[in-house]
């Protein structure tokens, strides 16, 4: 997968973001990179590298905020990639890994995961690994401990979550756009029959729900995409062609009050049939009859919303074991809490000794900062992650990619989602339209407002930085708030401005009329001055980035505005020669607060 022109809106708005939150252009991307040891070894990079992450060691801080609420994919590990991030900082300069010299770290990374809620013998198993591929392996040129240490980790945890750390699994290193496990396809005369199956409260009806419109709408049809050859390797997936799926859902869950009500609640707001018989009725026939509807009336795929329990029990097993016996599915769904950590895992492994399923899908894993569930599930039940559910709207379901998992795990972020979750609200026309504004650095004030609702549209602010290399550990709530609180002022102070001035940015930047204009529109939008100089400081510094993003994909670049901010400086202040005099002249007097520079 390369960065293509759809690309382009995701990356600018990863540069805005990247560049309201530190303090300094030079911060934004510095080109210390934990990605280093992961280019140098073989991971997949052409998407990573449009961005240079802050070492791996960084400090990362806690993903809940004052009031002790999660905030979206913010929370997301955050307690297990700060822990291996301070372990790895600590392994220093090394010529050649020993077992001596890591195994303070492989003790550390080992409590840190059993904090996390892994299960001990994944945990055990996954050290283990990781010493394997460590110890008596020369330091590769260029790359520093903690960056190979890391590498190991990102392997090992690749393969514990049903991926495939082998280079030879992925030819010249692309991004893979299949998950670690896909669904069985059916045909209107044969329909395919999804079981899913739960304890109470995991969230099997919604889970339902946003899993029928995902085979509606979004399921890649890869029977399709292995006939375009190489062509699919450079398409995002959200591009890819979809199998548009005729689902059924069926309300088989006669015992929770009102189950049945929010299953066709549900199949009315995404517009598939909902098929019921009543509270009356054995669970049993409701299948059966469900899957001979499907046949009649074309459906391909039917969904069995089954009945729940607080805990696993004998009844509830031999209900499940009946359905499966009447309309003997293609496959059995288990819906697990991401938020009980390992017990998900031991639940898994105990409902597919019981009744057998071929899968789990993880739901609330949004509100999961520990991991124990998402690293676990493989490794003691052997059965694959197939979804995970990452909000509550019913389009928050994505298949499980167990690279990309892993690198959200090591706080490296996740840009390939990131980019298919801006493609998914961008058109071509539009991303056509930003990258000629790239490449001709003509990003304006309006291009900025697209891509402040392109991150109301693609979710929280949070969920969208935590996909960002390097963003990761190095915002926390209280940052998080006060870039939204910024956001806010500056988008208050482009509505202030004329349609000229939106277009132009030049006019508030350099021109000779910048600070009347400035002062006009702070003082319309309800600010400071400070605040709008500070703005047009962060436009610059953007516009920058973007430049430097051009010519690492082999576009021209804006030299100028590069040197403008050569050697990391400000950009140049607002007003003409004349005014700056003046200015530097008042602040020597000892009046530099009416200063601009």
């Amino acid at each position: 997968m390369f960065i293509d022109r759809r690309a382009l809106a995701s990356l600018a708005l990863a540069t805005a973001i990247g560049v309201t939150a530190k303090s300094s252009p030079t911060e934004a991307f510095t080109t210390a990179s934990s990605f280093t040891a992961f280019r140098k070894q073989g991971l997949p990079c052409s998407v990573r590298d449009a961005f240079h992450s802050p070492p791996v060691s960084a400090r990362r801080s806690g993903g809940r905020g004052a009031d002790g609420r999660g905030n979206g994919l913010n929370m997301m590990f955050d307690q297990l990639s700060s822990a291996i991030s301070e372990v790895a900082k600590n392994l220093g300069p090394k010529k050649r890994m020993t077992e001596k010299g890591i195994q303070k770290a492989l003790k550390q990374v080992r409590r840190a995961l059993l904090d996390a809620d892994v299960n001990v013998g994944v945990a055990d198993t996954l050290i283990e690994g990781v010493k394997t591929r460590s110890v008596g392996q020369e330091m590769i040129k260029g790359v520093t401990a903690d960056q190979q240490f890391i590498k190991a980790m990102y392997d090992e945890l690749l393969d514990m979550m049903g991926g495939e750390s082998s280079a030879a699994a992925r030819p010249g290193g692309a991004p893979s756009n299949i998950p670690a496990a896909t669904l069985a396809a059916g045909s209107s005369e044969e329909p395919a029959v999804i079981l899913l199956a739960g304890l109470q409260g995991a969230g099997k009806t919604t889970a339902a729900g946003k899993l029928a419109l995902y085979l509606k709408e979004r399921e890649v049809d890869y029977d399709a995409v292995e006939e375009m050859g190489e062509e699919a390797e450079s398409m995002l997936a959200s591009r890819l062609p979809t199998r548009n799926r005729k689902v059924l859902l069926a309300a088989a869950d006669v015992y929770r009050p009102a189950a049945i009500t929010q299953l066709e609640i549900l199949g009315d707001s995404i517009g598939v049939d909902v098929f019921t018989m009543g509270t009356e009725a054995d669970p049993v026939d409701i299948a059966a009859a469900a899957l001979e509807k499907a046949k009649t009336e074309g459906y391909d795929t039917v969904l069995v919303d089954t009945a729940g329990r607080q805990v696993i029990d004998d009844d509830l097993m031999d209900e499940l074991r009946r359905i499966k016996t009447k309309v003997d599915p293609d496959e059995t769904l288990l819906v697990v809490d991401a938020m009980t950590g390992q017990e998900a895992a031991s639940l898994t492994a105990a409902f597919d000794s019981a009744v057998g399923i071929s899968g789990a899908v993880l739901t609330k894993l949004d509100g999961d900062s520990r991991g124990g569930a998402a690293v676990s599930v493989r490794g003691v039940s052997g059965k694959p992650i197939k979804f995970v559910g990452t909000g509550e709207k019913t389009p928050d379901l994505e298949p499980f990619y167990p690279d990309r998992m892993a690198s959200r795990i090591l706080g490296m972020g996740d840009v390939v989602s990131l980019v298919e979750k801006a493609a998914a609200e961008v058109s071509d026309a539009d991303a056509a339209k930003m990258q000629q504004k790239m490449l001709e650095a003509k990003f304006d004030f309006d291009d900025f407002i697209k891509q402040s609702k392109l991150v109301s549209k693609m979710g929280s602010f949070a969920g969208v930085a935590k996909m960002i290399p390097g963003m990761a550990g190095q915002i926390d709530n209280s940052k998080i708030r006060e870039i939204e609180r910024r956001m806010k002022k500056n988008e208050s102070m482009i509505c202030s401005m004329t349609k000229k001035e939106r277009a132009n940015p030049e006019l508030l930047i350099t021109d000779r009329t910048a600070r009347s204009r400035l002062r006009r529109i702070t003082l319309g939008s309800g600010n400071q001055l400070e605040d709008g100089m500070q703005f047009m400081s962060e436009f610059q510094r953007m516009r920058t980035m973007m430049s430097r993003m051009q010519k690492q994909m082999g576009g021209p670049g804006n030299p100028e505005a590069e040197a403008a901010m050569a050697g990391g400086g400000a950009p140049a202040p607002v007003g003409n020669r004349a005014m700056r005099r003046a200015a530097k002249k008042s602040k020597k007097r000892g009046g530099g607060a009416r200063g601009f520079g």
